[in-house]
């Protein structure tokens, strides 16, 4: 045997050790078959060398590597279609991201019983057995996006949630709605001044010091940036009054038809979309907000039916908050809950956890919600260490998340939760009581 020969075998023993690995990593990150076509050019070139035999002895060795796994994979399979159903939802404490992971391709295979199982729990109703099947559709598909969502952001509980049943461009319609102008928020709006940072507490959260009222629902209306406008100013009024007064988000659904100084294109538009900025304009120029009960929310575009006899919190001033986290941190803190926006791209899946995943677009803000505290100790087992979070109050309802809340990690502007946010000061009023 020659040199030559030595060689060759040298060469496609690492080449075959190079798709082992590979293999290993489409289970991981499934977008890895985009490479795929490179490297079936590099066997191609390279298998003109070798003889027929050598290469049917290297597909053999790699069958005898492969053959438990995909057997294991088989039986595994098997053994789930014969099994009872388990309940497609499972608690986050009894789950980690593996188990996850586990758990999704279990509801693959069974997808149709999952379906049932969600339509049941959520009070799915649909118009006919056309309607039905095409939200199953849309369910096996949302299956395979927690699957994905949860490869890539491993500590937090990705899979089925109420949301599961609609598309991509739906859930994008029907439940977020921050309006995002191309200039940045700091260029338009007055900053906050720098806070002391020396002092701040480990975990600090504004529910348990009774500054957050309970998680509200914005329905099927892009109307998130007034829920984050009004947590904003209840804690803003908590901090003046030591009032906790639920606000109507609904009068600036009718009512606020604010457009940014800087960008007239750009105003608030209710079910449509807005900005918190523009919605304290607003608030500080009709005087204030009403009580929610007093101004009751109704989930669609309305007549505007303000009364200012009746306001129950007023603007005093608000501000941008800086990119820094420290400085995040500090003026929860000092001032209250923060009207945050952020990209809500791994929410459409999010059960529960801490939220972190690996990749995230920092620009596309398309949600906004109310940062209310955070924490210093959220185990994330996919980073094996513990990883600081912040804590979101969103406006989904308590049926969704953790009790309607988002964890998102602190530390690195993970989906752009440090380029969007602001902070509000409520202003003296004399209300009665009733």
């Amino acid at each position: 045997m020659g040199v030559g020969h030595h060689q060759c075998i040298i060469m496609y023993s690492q080449l075959l050790g190079s798709i082992l690995i590979f293999l290993f990593l489409m289970q991981v990150i499934p977008e890895l078959h985009l490479v795929c076509p490179h490297i079936t050019i590099f066997l191609m070139k390279y298998c003109e060398i070798g003889s027929v035999d050598m290469i049917t002895g290297i597909l053999s060795l790699a069958l005898l590597f492969l053959v438990p796994t995909i057997t294991a994979h088989v039986h595994e399979a098997s053994s789930d279609l014969n099994a009872v159903l388990p309940n497609p939802i499972r608690e986050v404490t009894d789950m980690d991201g593996e188990g996850v992971i586990d758990d999704l391709r279990r509801g693959l295979l069974n997808a149709e019983a999952h379906f049932a199982h969600f339509v049941k729990k959520f009070n799915k109703e649909y118009s006919g057995a056309e309607e039905h099947a095409r939200r199953f559709s849309i369910f096996k598909k949302n299956l395979h996006k927690a699957l994905r969502h949860q490869k890539l952001d491993r500590d937090a509980i990705h899979g089925i949630n109420k949301f599961s049943d609609l598309t991509e461009e739906e859930f994008h319609e029907q439940y977020l709605g921050l309006t995002t102008p191309p200039r940045s928020l700091s260029q338009r709006t007055q900053p906050a001044p720098i806070l002391p940072t020396d002092d701040l507490p480990p975990d600090f959260d504004w529910r348990e010091l009774g500054a957050v009222t309970p998680v509200k629902n914005q329905g099927a209306c892009g109307s998130c940036w007034t829920f984050s406008t009004t947590g904003a100013m209840e804690g803003a009024n908590f901090m003046k009054t030591g009032k906790l007064i639920s606000l109507s988000e609904q009068q600036l659904v009718d009512c606020d038809h604010e457009c940014d100084s800087s960008e007239p294109d750009v105003c608030d538009s209710g079910c449509n979309g807005g900005l918190m900025t523009t919605a304290y304009q607003y608030a500080l120029k009709a005087g204030g907000l009403q009580r929610e009960e007093d101004y009751p929310y109704t989930g669609i575009d309305g007549s505007c039916k303000f009364d200012n006899t009746r306001v129950a919190a007023m603007v005093a001033n608000f501000s941008t908050v800086s990119i820094d986290e420290d400085q995040i941190a500090a003026n929860l803190v000092k001032n209250g809950p923060l009207a945050v926006g952020i990209n809500a791209a791994f929410m459409q899946t999010y059960v529960g956890g801490v939220s972190c995943p690996y990749v995230c677009n920092k620009q596309n803000l398309d949600h906004g919600v109310l940062l209310v505290g955070y924490g210093a100790a959220g185990y994330a087992p996919g980073r094996l260490k513990n990883k600081p979070f912040w804590i979101i109050k969103n406006s989904w309802g308590p049926d969704w998340g953790e009790d309607g809340y988002y964890k998102l990690c602190r530390g690195h502007n993970v989906c752009g939760i440090n380029t969007m946010v602001s902070t509000v000061a409520a202003a003296n009023i004399q209300t009665d009581d009733h």
